[in-house]
Parts: C-alpha cells; structure tokens; sequence
C-alpha cells in the first residue's frame, strides 16, 4: 500500500506525426525509466520533479521538465520537437 501522499497521474507521451523517433525517457527525481509513446501512469509525490527527453543514440533532445505542486495535476502531457533538436514541452492538462 503507497503511503498516502503518493498519487497517480497520467502521463501523455505524443510523438509528431511524420518521422521516425526514439522511445522517450520519463526521469523522476533524477531517476530514468525508458518509456513508450502513448498514454501511463506513474506514482508520484508532489515537489517531485518530472522530465522526458529523447536519446537517438548520437545526441540527447527534446527535454523538458516540470517540478509537481499541489494540487497535483491528473494528467501531464508532453509533446517531441518536430525535428530531432530542440525542447519538447510538458504541460499539465491536455
């Protein structure tokens, strides 16, 4: 059983339509977990710091960060650059 100030949020991984991209990256607190492009959920604590980046085996791209406060959001989406430089975003919401 979590302790009660861990909570789930779902996180929206989008990909653009056209091209050929590597899976992402979900960093939590530091910590890195290979990811699939869609739609899962991760339990988190608020003042946890979430990140997404793509590795494509010559160049890190698309970070992009944000540091959870209460109220915590149910949903975060992130969205990779169209072209493989550049930051991604990462929003609450969709």
């Amino acid at each position: 059983m979590p302790p009660e100030d861990v909570v789930r949020i779902e996180l929206v991984l989008e990909k653009p339509s056209i091209g050929w991209y590597p899976k992402p990256t979900v960093v939590i607190d530091g910590r890195g977990q290979p990811a699939q492009w869609g739609r899962g959920t991760w339990q988190v604590r608020s003042g946890t710091t979430i990140g997404v980046y793509l590795f494509n085996r010559l160049w890190r791209f698309g970070g992009a960060s944000l540091e959870l406060v209460d109220p915590l959001p149910t949903t975060l989406t992130y969205r990779a650059p169209l072209f493989p430089a550049g930051n991604g975003r990462l929003k609450s919401g969709i």
